[in-house]
């Protein structure tokens, strides 16, 4: 795994959203993106990060940040999600993880005794010019939102 670090350019990508749509980084060029990569919809922790970043919309907004949520879950699993917990940003799919490995989360992970390949918990802030201004990975899913706002402050 070799993770993009503050500095870097973001690779460009198009992923396709919970609403079937194309969403591209470069279209998003003058705003900052914070592009949180998640494991899998609908589970405990993924779900209680998405709340916070949901609650969080209007102080990101007031700092011009969208925000992306990545994902390998399939295109059709998104809307389920999105809808249930009421989620106000796009979640993208990123079943075959070439987006996930283009920023270096994709990789070795262990989960009770097993070892298996998947999507590492990171957050990156990338600033209006494409560049990655900052790597959010030392966060409880719960306190992923703060964290991410105490940085603009």
């Amino acid at each position: 795994m070799n993770r993009l670090v503050a500095g870097d350019k973001a690779p460009d990508f198009t992923l396709t959203s919970d609403s079937d749509t194309q969403v591209t980084l470069s279209d998003l060029s003058g705003k900052k993106v914070l592009v949180y990569f998640y494991p899998k919809a609908m589970t405990p922790g993924c779900t209680v990060q998405a709340e916070g970043l949901r609650d969080s919309k209007t102080q990101l907004d007031d700092k011009n940040v969208v925000v992306l949520g990545i994902s390998p879950d399939p295109v059709k699993r998104l809307p389920k999600f999105k809808e249930k917990y009421d989620l106000n940003f796009d979640l993208l799919s990123d079943e075959d993880h070439k987006v996930a490995d283009q920023f270096g989360v994709w990789g070795l992970k262990k989960f009770m005794g097993k070892e298996y390949d998947g999507i590492h918990r990171i957050t990156f802030l990338i600033d209006e010019n494409g560049v990655v201004e900052h790597v959010f990975d030392k966060f409880k899913t719960k306190e992923h939102h703060q964290v991410v706002l105490d940085y603009f402050n």
